[in-house]
């Protein structure tokens, strides 16, 4: 019978994810040489070549897919025996490490905890690591983080064997006008209406693009008059009267300013949609399914 390395597939898997040894050896804090040599071992040990030159770098033939292909449900059952001795061992209340976008933390995750502390049976211990809504899968993949709430834009497809994703809600892009803004009191203000106004927005990254796709969703592309990132700074801004910006709801229910006026669009709202993330199999972990569960209670009141 064929040997099976599960270190070794590992390996293997992380030099598909990174595209170079030198990238693989990095992410799994090895030596280039070891991780040649263990896949040198693995082509040995499963009678295939996994790898053949291509220039400088190398590639993973057919033979490799197809190993990996099977290694995918090898994976997720030791992630799923994995979850299931936790939960054997420590109960309910074991670890949770959660990795979540900046908005995502005091929207969803806090109250998620909080919910879960209510409960008369203990709760996992959350533990929590802010990242960048693009960064989670690679906290995922690596094995930083146990959940990840990003956003469904940076999300991998559904057919991805190496995650369970979880859609949690579609959170309303709302306007935030200056307090005298001529439309500030306007009945039924669409995004098209205000196509002339000046915009606050980050100059790259993911607010930009959900910025400007939802603006030209509505006909127009927005004039940046500001470059900002963060909520604080940006409705600051706004209540200066500098320019105008869309803010998701998780945001604005966390930060109010009595110089801004925070306006529901009607026929063109936008949206961004808040996707949880586990490593596949793992959602079957008592700890990891009461954090699922909780966060998607606390998600419905977004509704």
């Amino acid at each position: 019978m064929t040997e099976w390395d599960v270190k070794k597939l590992r390996i293997l898997r992380t030099l598909r994810d990174h595209g170079t040894v030198t990238a693989t050896a990095e992410a799994l804090l090895m030596t280039p040489s070891a991780v040649s040599q263990q896949l040198t071992n693995l082509a040995r040990q499963l009678g295939v070549e996994l790898l053949e030159p291509q220039g400088r770098r190398v590639r993973l033939t057919d033979a490799a897919h197809l190993v990996l292909r099977h290694a995918e449900a090898v994976f997720a059952q030791l992630e799923r025996a994995d979850a299931e001795l936790t939960g054997y061992l420590r109960g309910e209340a074991g670890e949770v490490r959660v990795g979540a976008f900046s908005t995502a933390v005091p929207a969803l995750v806090v109250p998620a905890v909080r919910l879960l502390r209510a409960e008369e049976r203990p709760g996992p211990d959350v533990r929590v690591r802010e990242a960048e809504a693009a960064q989670a899968y690679e906290l995922l993949t690596a094995g930083e983080v146990d959940l990840a709430l990003s956003l469904a834009a940076h999300a991998p497809t559904a057919r991805d064997p190496r995650f369970s994703l979880f859609p949690l809600l579609a959170d309303p892009l709302d306007v935030a006008l200056p307090a005298a803004h001529p439309l500030a009191d306007a009945p039924a203000l669409r995004l098209a209406d205000l196509a002339a106004d000046r915009w606050i927005f980050g100059g790259s990254g993911p607010w930009s693009e959900i910025t400007t796709a939802a603006c030209e969703a509505a006909g127009f592309v927005p004039e940046q008059a500001h470059s900002a990132a963060g909520w604080t700074a940006i409705l600051a801004l706004v209540e200066a009267g500098m320019g105008i910006a869309l803010v998701p709801r998780m945001a604005s229910r966390e930060q109010r300013r009595e110089g801004v006026v925070m306006r529901v669009l009607e026929a063109d709202q936008p949206r961004r949609h808040v996707v949880a993330a586990v490593r596949h199999g793992a959602e079957s972990g008592p700890a990891v399914a009461r954090v699922l569960g909780a966060l998607t209670r606390i998600a419905k009141s977004f509704s």
